[in-house]
């Protein structure tokens, strides 16, 4: 990884705010997705969300982790308990797997000038690390693998799970083939 003067750490509303940038990350889901119920979610895309999540920064404790780059946001990870994101527990396809209590990572969104340089690995460690010091015994991912070159940065946005194996995480479940459950034991 070439990212000097690399920091993670919890993310401020400023930074989450520019690595967002005026849309609000996909289609104004200001990462609310798996926080909000499905019509409620898609009645506040765009400025709804956008309030719904800095509330949760207002409320705190920061609902991620912001890297910066030269002092630059450069990049947002949303971790938190998975009870947190209550659509994950509907999903057929990602719903849990066990009863075993776990942190999981809900997004990223990597700023252009900052993809393909190993950023992601660098917050997944840092939400391990995180995650672990709020006392998680284990630290869950839902990310894509879509099985072809070049699959679009925009589409990628729960990682890809050749990261998540590179940061320490198994594969411990898979519903769907290109959507694998990973995990990393703290």
């Amino acid at each position: 990884m070439n990212l000097e003067g690399l920091e993670i750490g919890p993310a401020d509303w400023s930074g989450f705010e520019t690595v967002m940038g005026e849309k609000g990350g996909s289609g104004g889901c200001w990462c609310m997705l798996w926080r909000l119920p499905r019509k409620t979610f898609e009645a506040g895309a765009g400025a709804g969300n956008r309030a719904a999540m800095q509330r949760r920064f207002e409320d705190g404790p920061p609902p991620g982790l912001l890297a910066r780059v030269g002092g630059t946001p450069a990049a947002w990870l949303q971790v938190d308990r998975r009870e947190a994101f209550s659509r994950l527990a509907t999903s057929r396809i990602l719903q849990p797997v066990d009863d075993q209590p776990v942190w999981s990572v809900a997004c990223f969104l990597i700023a252009r000038p900052f993809r393909r340089q190993g950023l992601s690995v660098a917050l997944l460690d840092a939400a391990a690390e995180h995650a672990a010091a709020a006392g998680a015994e284990a630290l869950e991912g839902y990310p894509v693998e879509p099985g072809k070159p070049n699959y679009p940065a925009v589409y990628a946005w729960t990682g890809l799970a050749s990261a998540f194996r590179a940061a320490g995480f198994v594969e411990v479940a898979r519903r769907s083939p290109t959507r694998p459950i990973m995990r990393r034991l703290l």
